[in-house]
């Protein structure tokens, strides 16, 4: 075995090993026991099959490693006095994060019919990974943490999102060497080059190779260490190297590895905080390299186990019907002498937990691991500080992400001394015209600055790196962890966090069922850029998918908005920021588009979500419409506009109604969303039998899908994105994915009974015109005048 160290500390005491010793091995026999027992948990007598649970789940593979960590974690906590936390990365390792946190006492206190004695421990055994019990990895309901077992892959980007502006905090965070293979992963090495060592807090990765995933080795635990050094040195880290198998002698590296890296950490931000160094540090990190399955049984019907892909999970997996595997379950149980380690009653004996941590230091106890207790409300300013006026609808026009970037802006600024609200965005603040943020906050870099660079800014909270995965990450792990923030991204791109969004909504959704996790603000996303106005960009770039993939998700936890307009941004931006426990997701224009709604009118429209935009109509309320042109999103909205105003042009006669939809979860009945209509709402805003003439942002059948079962949907007529899309014109692209004013125009007339003779006339002219803007764009390059300068005369 070796470690690596400069000036290392004292060798540890053998007290101290004892006791060490002591709580891992408890620790390990708990997460055996809960893979396996459903009885008789201090073996005070023979085991039996009946005592066994008949079906067999967990992960005991990595679990004596994490159980290693987190024993020495207790100690430095204790000697130190920190406040810290642990991001689990191998999630499967729940049997260890359990085992732990029933030890030091926060499961009990957490969940108190658990108790700390043989009935709890009986109790702790059987739930594990049983209908009605709790998961086999780490979860929401898993106390302590903030990352839950099936994000493989992000468990880095948490730890850096829960360090920053905490900066009396230390976060370790185990990345399980499988995990260290993914993409997410590796991009998240980099993140040590945005940690502000004044401000934040630092991070501790321990990157645990134990050399093997569910059938195959590890990449990482095959390199030669020395190559291994040089890539982590690379990425910007102080590697300390922990290896071995006999238990004495890794107690002893790992107590000096941990003190030296703390060491060294606090050497750092001393530097920092006191002397003003500015150069960016190079941050202690550890490779613990212990055999999988360490401790276990070494050999399974003649075939190895321990320090193989087959501890990963269960490694004996016949104990109810084989006889020796049954003896050889006993016999791993007993090899962790539990007299010694739990006296008659079951309760933990002293030596235990003689370096365990007290009250809030507890690592299952931390409130960093339930972020709502820290939270404080964010100091949103009145809306109308940003308002654009409307005298009359569609008389102006603003790029509404430019307007919402002057309210952020002065939300960075109020939130300057507490630093508790961050934007983050994948190299595209400026592009999505979010700019104004760089009057009261620079972009976070610990990098050298060029005399070319513009707002780089050492001390800075909007973040920047061109990777959706660890700006996600980063976002989560400080919302988590007691903060707010928004998520900026092209439309197209953010489907790359699809997978992280997915595990943070079930999160969301766990944890509104326990009681005691505080609710955390909101993960808030704001789509720009988007599929209609990446005419420049090309097919690529274009895809309004992300609204299907939320809107698959928890309905009580997921929320979709369309604004149309720069104030009706504004206001889902403050419903948005003031939230808690959602997953809000913001589609809204850069480019200028057209003022429909003053700030109030623009309030009460988001306030109901959908309604009749009477002044954009025909109705005269003598009877009931001919027809609905409904629209959700901002170009929809104008080209539903401009097709009502060709109605009235053309076919005066018409009653037209307009209804635009900003909560797109509106359209879902009322027993499926909480945002959703009753169907006596839908069909008074729709009607029950009229032509619906739908134009949406994105993919049409999802409009369909909302409300497939309204009385009125075999009379819904949606128009959207296509998959039709290139380099070309703004109005080539509607025109293309048949949304344009004209095809909306043409759709009235084959819908509304009876126009098809009457109004042929109408319908040719439209489609002839739709033919004539094909052509000039094709020959000129640009949209037609009567298109590109169209104002709305209503």
């Amino acid at each position: 075995m070796s470690v690596d160290t400069q000036q290392a500390p004292p060798e540890l005491p053998d007290e101290e090993l004892a006791t060490l010793d002591a709580h891992w091995r408890a620790a390990n026999y708990l997460s055996v026991g809960q893979i396996y027992l459903m009885a008789n948990p201090l073996l005070t007598e023979p085991l039996r099959p009946e005592h066994v649970k008949p079906r067999l789940l967990g992960h005991w593979g990595t679990s004596p490693g994490l159980n290693l960590v987190h024993t020495h974690l207790n100690r430095v906590i204790k000697a130190r006095d920190l406040d810290a936390l642990c991001i689990w990365g191998p999630g499967h390792g729940g049997p260890a994060v359990l085992a732990n946190s029933w030890l030091e006492g926060s499961y009990t206190e957490t969940y108190p019919d658990i108790t700390r004695d043989a009935d709890g421990m009986a109790r702790l055994f059987r739930q594990f990974s049983f209908p009605g019990g709790v998961p086999s990895h780490v979860a929401p309901e898993t106390p302590g943490s903030v990352h839950e077992g099936g994000e493989l892959g992000y468990s880095l980007s948490h730890a850096y999102g829960a360090a920053f502006d905490h900066p009396g905090l230390v976060v370790a965070c185990v990345i399980g060497d499988g995990e260290a293979e993914t993409g997410p992963l590796a991009a998240s090495w980099h993140s040590n080059k945005f940690l502000d060592p004044v401000n934040d807090g630092a991070v501790l990765p321990i990157l645990h190779l134990n050399g093997y995933k569910i059938a195959n080795p590890t990449v990482l635990a095959r390199l030669p260490e020395d190559e291994l050094d040089e890539l982590l040195r690379g990425y910007g880290h102080d590697p300390v190297h922990v290896t071995g198998d006999d238990p004495a002698a890794v107690h002893r590296a790992m107590a000096r590895a941990m003190d030296t890296c703390l060491d060294r950490i606090a050497a750092i931000q001393r530097a920092a905080r006191q002397d003003g160094a500015g150069d960016r540090p190079r941050w202690p990190m550890i490779v613990l390299r212990t055999p999988k399955g360490w401790t276990g049984p070494a050999e399974v019907d003649g075939l190895p186990v321990e320090n193989t892909w087959r501890a990963h999970q269960v490694p004996l997996a016949a104990v109810r019907t084989n006889p020796q595997h049954l003896r050889q379950l006993e016999e791993w149980l007993r090899s962790y002498r539990p007299e010694e380690l739990f006296d008659a009653t079951g309760a933990p004996r002293p030596a235990v937990l003689a370096a365990v941590p007290e009250g809030p230091r507890r690592l299952g106890a931390t409130p960093f691991a339930n972020g709502g207790l820290l939270l404080r409300e964010l100091p949103l300013p009145p809306l109308e500080t940003y308002a654009v006026a409307v005298d009359k609808p569609g008389a102006s026009t603003h790029e509404p992400t430019r307007v919402l970037g002057d309210l952020l802006a002065d939300v960075m600024a109020a939130t300057a001394d507490r630093r508790d609200f961050r934007l983050v965005g994948p190299d595209e603040t400026a592009s999505n015209r979010l700019q104004a943020v760089y009057t009261a906050s620079g972009k976070a870099w610990q990098e050298r600055a060029l005399p070319v660079d513009e707002d780089l800014d050492r001390h800075g909270r909007v973040m920047e790196i061109l990777s959706e995965h660890t700006c996600q990450g980063w976002l989560e792990g400080y919302l988590l962890t007691g903060r707010h923030g928004l998520f900026s991204c092209y439309e197209a791109f953010v489907h790359i966090v699809d997978s992280m969004v997915n595990q943070h909504v079930k999160w969301l959704r766990v944890t509104r069922r326990l009681p005691w996790r505080a609710p955390i603000a909101s993960l808030n996303y704001l789509l720009t850029s988007h599929v209609w106005r990446q005419d420049h960009n090309g097919f690529s770039h274009q895809d309004p998918g992300f609204v299907d993939h939320i809107l698959n998700k928890s309905p009580e936890a997921v929320r979709v908005y369309l604004p149309p307009d720069a104030n009706t941004l504004l206001s889902v931006a403050d419903h948005a920021l003031r939230s808690r426990d959602y997953v809000n997701v913001i589609v809204a224009g850069k480019q200028p588009c057209f003022d429909w709604l003053t700030m109030e009118q623009a309030r009460v429209h988001c306030a109901r979500g959908a309604g009749i935009w009477d002044w954009a109509g025909t109705e005269d309320g003598t009877r009931e419409p001919d027809v609905v042109l409904a629209c959700a999103g901002d170009v929809p909205t104008l080209e539903v506009l401009a097709a009502a105003q060709l109605i009235r042009r053309h076919l005066p006669e018409l009653a037209v109604r307009v209804v635009n939809v900003v909560d797109i979860a509106r359209l879902l009945p009322s027993g499926e969303h909480p945002h959703g209509m009753s169907d006596f709402e839908y069909d008074g805003l729709f009607t029950a039998d009229k032509p619906v003439i739908f134009a949406y942002h994105g993919y049409p059948w999802l409009i369909h899908r909302l409300a497939y079962r309204r009385t009125g949907h075999g009379h819904l007529h949606v128009r959207g994105y296509k998959e039709i899309g290139t380099t070309t014109t703004p109005f080539d692209m509607v025109l293309g994915n048949d949304l344009d004013r004209y095809r909306l125009v043409m759709d009235v007339i084959d819908r509304v009974p009876g126009l098809a003779v009457r109004a042929a006339a109408v319908r040719q002219r439209m489609e002839d015109t739709r033919l004539r803007h094909h052509d000039w764009i094709r020959e000129h390059g640009v949209d037609l005048p009567e298109v590109a300068d169209w104002s709305w005369d209503g």
